[in-house]
């Protein structure tokens, strides 16, 4: 696979990331992205929602002469990008139908003089007008394709107008071309590269795990109780719940608002003067609860969502992963609830398959969207840990045994006891009524019911009556569904579907095959693992009074300056300014995200803020950034393996990291991945043996300033010109002296 070559970015492109951006570091795929981009190389850049994908094609523009063309499905997507590069200093253009014949005249002419950098349009608009025309005429470099899982037929979010950019090489022989997705499995990135004609393109492929993200799974047994505690969990916190059809928007949004939630809808039906208006309070943070179905949130830029709920299953794990990424776009903890009945794949199916007739769709596309629909119920009924299912769901392997971040880890759910005997009732029962009745019926003679319907058929003098009497309703259904989600049981037929039995049925019941059910777990189990009431996670020693503070100051100013809450400060530089408590323009600035235009627009108001309240209540200021180890590797639980076994053995021995290397045959980066790994656990008095003096010192001075938590601030502040393993190794150190 070609990759990029790993000489260090320009410093205008670094200082422009800091300008404009306000980042003092990039991530380590942003650098690569950005490097293919500076390089003129193709790629596919896959970055899970919240990595940054737009910084990979939007920082090279500002710093290269000619044009950056951005392909982007959505006008509001555009819309949103070209307004907030523009307001932070960078000149860039949309080619959209909103726009009047005058501003279309007069964009064309900014983009024929050489004023923009960045010129977003759609794909039709591309393909099938004359704009390819202007933009290969007046210099473009690179085509970025934004959400470009949309070109394969493999994708969850397939549209056949992305199929057309297929001609991108006519167009611009001379650009390189370049697709960005948050979720792509191996398939569908072969798929995206051939589908738009790269050569011989850097495939970068980020870590799918959010570790930020709490994923809970849970049967969905009393919707609207269910949904009301996560919103009582996050109180005056951002958050969107996805439901599966319109109807279900307007009733959750009716039900909310009588109780007094600010829920504002969103879905297909509505008029897109409402529907801007809905995003637009969202994102001004006017309102806090989106209720809607999947067409909300391409786009949205706002990364303070605490809370996802999906009160029905997604169509897809790709579906599922995207919009779960809208929550915790910053960093900090957000909850993510998915509220689970086994009809749910029974409702999706009949869906799909309508659609697919509707639309006379081939049959490989009807059969290809069944077998994601099936992967989605698979995850639902899993018993595995949430994280682990989805990473190695898009091929990439996780180590930790506990994440600590789901509900299966956090213990949300249990088995049912006894599951085998309980399946073996249902089955029994569906047969004793003759395969002839729906589930209703089927929960009523377990449980023993005393209805007409049941005495008229006699159904009371059936040895399953009542076997299940003591289960209630909401168990029994969802067990049901489980059932028949796990093959042993099948729902037939449209408008009054029946329970009819299978060869897999007759298997459970003769004990040749075995099932497994879940439930929620006792309730004082689960609220002793409960997410926090607190609003958001805020970082060792920030002041949570300060920290809400400045949200009212952050809505204040994005009103007065009529920008978006998220244009002014996240939530992660707000909460960094409410822990250090900078006091000067030149402390503010060195936070990760401010930037010189928002310090020069925002800052002043906010270093007063700040000044004030610590005045006020006799908080120290300027507080330096703590020292934590930089993120740590996640480890297994289980024993090391035998060659870090050897490599400590080593260690202990006083071997140079290349002598290891040596004798164990593996790679330097593994070995000194296990040296910061040994100076953890063993804390040795010196780590002189593997990194000179000198180096230390420096290395623990810049730390002074920066703080350990990331590697990059410390490597750009010695100049390059001390390595990142080094740093990984002397902070592990320093960690062990605190």
């Amino acid at each position: 696979m070609p990759t990029t070559t790993t000489r260090p970015l320009p410093p205008q492109l670094l200082a422009a990331v800091r300008k404009h951006w306000g980042f003092t570091s990039l991530r380590p795929l942003q650098e690569q992205a950005i490097r293919a981009a500076m390089a003129g190389r193709d790629s596919l850049v896959v970055m899970p929602t919240g990595g940054g994908k737009s910084l990979c094609y939007q920082a090279p523009a500002v710093v290269r002469d000619g044009l950056t063309v951005v392909v982007s499905p959505l006008i509001a997507l555009m819309k949103d990008q070209v307004d907030g590069l523009t307001r932070i200093g960078v000149p860039a253009v949309r080619l959209d139908s909103t726009l009047t014949p005058n501003e279309r005249t007069t964009t064309a002419e900014r983009i024929r003089r050489g004023e923009v950098r960045l010129v977003f349009t759609s794909p039709e608009r591309l393909v099938n007008t004359d704009v390819y025309q202007l933009l290969r005429d007046a210099g473009a470099h690179t085509v970025a394709v934004d959400e470009a899982h949309c070109v394969s037929h493999w994708g969850h979010d397939f549209r056949p107008e992305y199929r057309q950019l297929a001609r991108l090489r006519d167009f611009f022989p001379k650009a390189s071309v370049h697709g960005y997705t948050a979720t792509a499995t191996d398939r569908v990135r072969q798929d995206i590269a051939q589908q738009l004609g790269l050569n011989s393109p850097d495939i970068l492929v980020g870590s799918f795990d959010r570790p930020n993200l709490i994923y809970r799974v849970l049967p969905r047994l009393d919707l609207m109780a269910q949904v009301r505690a996560v919103l009582d969990r996050h109180p005056g916190d951002a958050g969107i719940i996805y439901c599966l059809r319109r109807k279900d928007v307007d009733d959750m949004t009716a039900a909310l608002k009588a109780v007094g939630y600010r829920a504002v809808p969103y879905h297909a039906g509505m008029t897109p003067d409402a529907r801007r208006q809905t995003q637009e309070a969202f994102a001004a943070e006017e309102a806090d609860l989106v209720v809607a179905t999947v067409a909300f949130g391409m786009g949205i830029d706002r990364s303070n969502v605490r809370y996802v709920i999906h009160a029905a299953m997604p169509k897809t794990i790709e579906h599922y992963q995207q919009e779960t990424g809208r929550g915790g776009r910053d960093g900090l903890p957000s909850e993510c609830v998915l509220l689970y009945s086994g009809s749910d794949f029974l409702t999706l199916k009949a869906i799909i398959e309508k659609s697919a007739e509707e639309a006379q769709a081939p049959p490989e596309f009807t059969a290809a969207s069944v077998k994601h629909l099936e992967e989605m119920a698979r995850y639902c009924r899993g018993a595995a840990c949430r994280h682990k299912s989805l990473v190695q769901y898009f091929g990439q392997p996780y180590e930790v045994e506990n994440c600590a971040a789901c509900d299966v880890c956090l213990g949300d759910t249990q088995e049912v006891p006894d599951a085998m005997t309980i399946a073996k009732k249902i089955l029994s029962c569906v047969a004793r009524v003759k395969e002839g009745f729906g589930t209703a019926h089927v929960i009523d003679v377990l449980r023993g019911a005393k209805s007409e319907s049941i005495r008229s058929r006699g159904h009371d003098e059936l040895t399953t009556y009542g076997l299940l009497k003591e289960v209630p309703k909401t168990d029994l259904r969802d067990w049901i569904y489980q059932l028949i989600g796990q093959g042993v049981l099948v729902q037939a037929g449209d408008e009054y579907p029946i329970l009819k039995l299978n060869a897999a049925s007759w298997a459970v019941m003769a004990g040749k095959h075995t099932v497994r059910l879940i439930q929620l777990a006792r309730s004082e189990k689960r609220s002793k693992n409960a997410a926090p009431s607190q609003p958001v996670s805020l970082p060792v020693g920030a002041d949570a009074a300060l920290f809400e503070l400045l949200r009212t100051l952050r809505r204040q100013q994005a009103s007065q300056a009529g920008v978006k809450p998220e244009q002014v400060f996240s939530d992660t530089v707000l909460a960094e300014m409410a822990r250090g408590r900078p006091t000067t323009v030149d402390a503010l600035r060195r936070i990760s995200g401010v930037g010189d235009y928002r310090l020069q627009s925002f800052g002043a108001a906010f270093l007063e803020a700040i000044a004030f309240h610590c005045r006020r209540t006799g908080l120290a200021t300027d507080v330096p950034a703590p020292r934590t180890v930089a993120a740590p590797r996640a480890a297994s639980s289980g024993p090391p393996s035998a060659k870090k076994t050897q490599a400590f053995r080593l260690f202990r021995a006083g071997e140079s990291v290349a002598e290891v290397v040596k004798q164990t045959g593996l790679t330097a980066a593994t070995i000194n991945g296990y040296l910061a790994d040994f100076v953890t656990a063993e804390k040795p008095a010196s780590i002189f043996n593997w990194v000179p003096e000198d180096v230390c010192e420096r290395v623990a001075a810049a730390a002074d300033i920066h703080g350990t938590a990331l590697l990059k601030p410390v490597f750009l502040e010695l100049n390059e010109e001390v390595s990142y393993d080094h740093i990984r190794v002397v902070f592990a150190f320093l960690a062990t002296r605190e």
